[in-house]
């Protein structure tokens, strides 16, 4: 059952024109990841492969298409986690910076901290080395012109959320069974400056545990840690219920108790996953024993042959 490798590109509502671009984003990412776990790498270098591959592709919400804080900013997020000694790292409301997810694993291996924020985590990367890219550099039309239509007072910026790509994450187990996530985020459109979500809260936007999986979470930021997602999942897991069941156990709990819609994706120790979302769409991926599985919608799952040319 091992390696495998699972990636999600947020969960909501997906604007037609977009979906294409977003399920040959996760296809590519999850490829990304599977090609370093078949290679003998770590579950690590292949969490972040796969979501720095999302943070660099324009569909999704992180990284270069980051959706725009109130002022018309860009603030983004981001947690790694891997399972063998629980090692965490966090970056909240960081700017200027291409990878996110890149500069929080630095902050796990690099510092004795579990997450930096805002100006101190812009210098911890300065001192790290990671280059400062300019804002409009992740700032995309699209984002632009979402921002400007949510600036109307009649807007729901929550409601509205849910026509962007989400939130990106990644979880896997590598051929030595260790269990690793990884997700990022550009929040949530038109959020207070300073505003951060689930997507660095350990247990919130990811947890990884190699004695009993990995979790990363998609969807209302402030609803998913009110009820701390992953770390539910992990729980339910724990009680000995399959990570399909986990999953939905999970995401029906957020539903009924803060009538919030979310997706993960989840893993266990021996290689059993899943891709599970009560939002109307999550594009997701995933590759284990050579295939490629991916889907869009409830009950969708296509598969294809990991080396078939793309």
């Amino acid at each position: 059952m091992l390696p495998v490798v699972v990636v999600h590109g947020g969960a909501g509502q997906i604007p037609k024109q977009r979906t294409e671009q977003s399920t040959l984003g996760v296809c590519t990412a999850v490829r990304a990841a599977y090609t370093i776990l078949r290679g003998g790498g770590s579950s690590m270098d292949a969490v972040v492969e796969a979501v720095t591959q999302m943070e660099d592709n324009p569909s999704f919400n992180a990284g270069h298409g980051s959706v725009l804080n109130a002022k018309g900013g860009v603030e983004m997020d981001a947690i790694v986690m891997e399972g063998k000694t629980l090692g965490s790292g966090a970056v909240s409301a960081v700017r200027n910076i291409a990878n996110p997810v890149q500069l929080a694993r630095l902050v796990m291996d690099k510092t004795s901290h579990a997450c930096l924020t805002a100006e101190g985590a812009s210098q911890f990367a300065r001192a790290m080395g990671v280059p400062e890219v300019p804002e409009e550099s992740l700032i995309t039309e699209y984002s632009r012109m979402r921002w400007t239509k949510n600036l109307a007072p009649e807007a729901n910026p929550v409601e509205c959320q849910m026509g962007k790509m989400g939130t990106v994450g990644a979880v896997a187990v590598d051929s030595e069974g260790n269990i690793a996530c990884a997700t990022s985020t550009g929040g949530m459109l038109n959020k207070m400056e300073g505003r951060v979500g689930d997507t660095p809260c350990i247990g919130s936007g990811g947890y990884a545990d190699n004695n009993v999986g990995a979790v990363s979470t998609t969807g209302h930021g402030e609803a998913i840690m009110k009820v701390t997602l992953a770390r539910l999942i992990l729980f339910h897991m724990e009680q000995g219920h399959s990570v399909e069941a986990a999953s939905d156990l999970g995401l029906a709990y957020m539903k009924s108790r803060v009538a919030a819609l979310g997706g993960v994706v989840t893993v266990d120790p021996r290689g059993h996953w899943a891709a599970r979302f009560s939002s109307r769409q999550m594009s997701w991926a995933a590759a284990q024993k050579d295939t490629l599985h991916y889907g869009l919608y409830t009950g969708e799952h296509f598969t294809q042959s990991i080396d078939h040319p793309h």
